[in-house]
């Protein structure tokens, strides 16, 4: 087993002091991404050239004594949703795909603070699901057990990490594909404030609901990842001058409130995801945290999600289907036909209902500093199966996936899931909302829970796993 660094602080550290080089560290982990994807197929690109390349420049300009950045060689993978010059941006389809030409924004950020793009992650088909199981790429395997979906769109992103073949990776989140997921996979996921990170250079899937944000096996890891991204860009008409405040250690709970929001946590979810629920709240509340139930009707899932959501991914495809309707696959083709048999008039309506569930979920965090849900109303989606067992029954998989996630993009707060340190394959996660612009309290938040055991991100395990797969120690 390898000796050398895993995550992304200590990896920085150890590099930027000059006790390990970029170069190991790399050729390391491109060995276990190898590894990993002939089980997995987390990737749809592995850059052993480029990114040794990028090592190789790093050590050298530490010999020369020049600053390399917050992530000094620091492994990532990037979501195949966003451009990085030279590299085809594939967004999971078949559809004829150039070479780059210039990065995203998020990608120079990264490149910047010294990160090393490892590759490429697999991903539900334009971002449009919940599965990551492509008609094109074939299905990103879960390395908690290879034969359940790690969940989608950032499936990919979420299973490379997990399986320790890079330090972090970088997601996007519509409506839970960041924290899906980070929940499926047993990490740390954090859907950032709409307008925090950059879009520019990512593929959209619904622009005004769109975010990037960092997948890792730590708060404090993906803490570092985003720093690095987030901030103002110009060339971003979703993006805000906001300033990025780092997160801060928080000492105690004695002087937070949590807000718990029914009737939305009480919608049908397993035995299994109820039970650490309740502990969660009890171990919160334990350390010095008032927990109080908060009667908020209107804030609950509701068909208006689509009806906001389709209309921008209609403009987003629409050219894409005329031309080449051939080059999109089966289960997106269908929901893609729903997008466009949309009454448009449903937009309008649904735009009024989103403004009431910004309005009722801000109300609410005045009341309290946190709201809190379960990640996920399931945690097991079996690849091939396009029904899962919840709460007893048989039902389509995407609405339990997306039960407590997609609610959370129409309101445009930051919101973070977090692994509990209980049995499970995966282990439950538990996620918490936070206020606008309020990153670095849910990145502290994550941070004390996991000093305090609550939280954590364990190898997977459990006997399900190829020989292959080498998670971190």
């Amino acid at each position: 087993m390898s000796t050398l660094p895993t995550g992304v602080a200590a990896i920085a550290d150890a590099v930027a002091g000059g006790k390990v080089t970029a170069t190991s560290v790399i050729a390391d982990h491109l060995t276990k991404s190898e590894q990993i994807q002939q089980d997995l197929n987390a990737y749809t690109l592995l850059d052993h050239e480029g990114a040794l390349a990028a090592a190789a420049t790093i050590d050298r300009r530490i010999q020369e004594g020049q600053e390399v950045g917050p992530l000094a060689g620091v492994p990532l993978a990037l979501k195949d949703l966003m451009d990085h010059a030279g590299y085809p941006n594939t967004a999971g389809s078949s559809y004829p795909t150039a070479l780059s030409t210039q990065n995203a924004t998020v990608v120079d950020r990264l490149q910047a603070a010294g990160a090393v793009i490892l590759g490429r992650t697999g991903l539900h088909e334009y971002a449009f699901g919940f599965s990551s199981e492509n008609p094109w790429f074939g299905p990103v395997r879960n390395p908690w057990n290879p034969e359940l979906s790690p969940g989608g769109s950032s499936g990919g992103s979420a299973a490379a990490v997990a399986a320790g073949s890079v330090a972090a990776a970088i997601g996007t989140d519509t409506g839970g594909s960041i924290r899906v997921p980070a929940a499926l996979c047993g990490v740390v996921g954090l859907k950032v404030t709409h307008g925090r990170v950059s879009l520019t250079g990512v593929f959209p899937l619904a622009p005004s609901l769109d975010t990037v944000g960092p997948l890792a096996r730590s708060t404090n890891d993906a803490a570092l990842v985003y720093e690095a991204i987030a901030g103002y860009d110009a060339a971003d008409a979703w993006s805000a001058p906001q300033p990025v405040i780092g997160s801060a250690a928080l000492e105690s709970l004695r002087a937070t409130t949590i807000g718990i929001p029914h009737p939305w946590v009480d919608l049908p979810q397993n035995e299994t995801i109820t039970a650490a629920f309740v502990e969660s709240r009890v171990a919160v509340e334990s350390l010095g945290a008032q927990v109080i139930d908060l009667a908020l009707p209107d804030l609950v899932p509701s068909r208006q999600i689509e009806d906001v959501a389709y209309p921008e991914v209609a403009l987003v495809h629409e050219q894409r289907w005329h031309d080449r309707p051939a080059t999109y696959g089966t289960e997106v083709s269908h929901r893609l036909e729903e997008v466009f048999a949309t009454d448009p008039r449903r937009y309008i309506a649904a735009q009024q209902w989103r403004s009431l569930v910004r309005n009722t979920a801000e109300e609410a965090l005045r009341r309290c500093d946190y709201l809190m849900t379960p990640a996920v109303a399931a945690n097991v989606k079996p690849i091939g199966e396009d029904e899962i067992d919840v709460a007893g029954r048989r039902v389509p998989y995407r609405p339990p996936l997306s039960r407590y996630s997609a609610l959370v993009n129409q309101t445009g707060l930051p919101a973070i899931v977090l692994p509990l340190d209980r049995d499970g394959v995966p282990p439950p996660s538990v996620q918490f909302i936070g206020r606008r612009w309020g990153e670095h309290h849910l990145l502290a938040l994550g941070s004390l829970l996991e000093r305090e055991g609550i939280s954590r991100c364990r190898p997977p395990t459990g006997g399900n796993m190829s020989p292959n797969v080498h998670p971190p120690a």
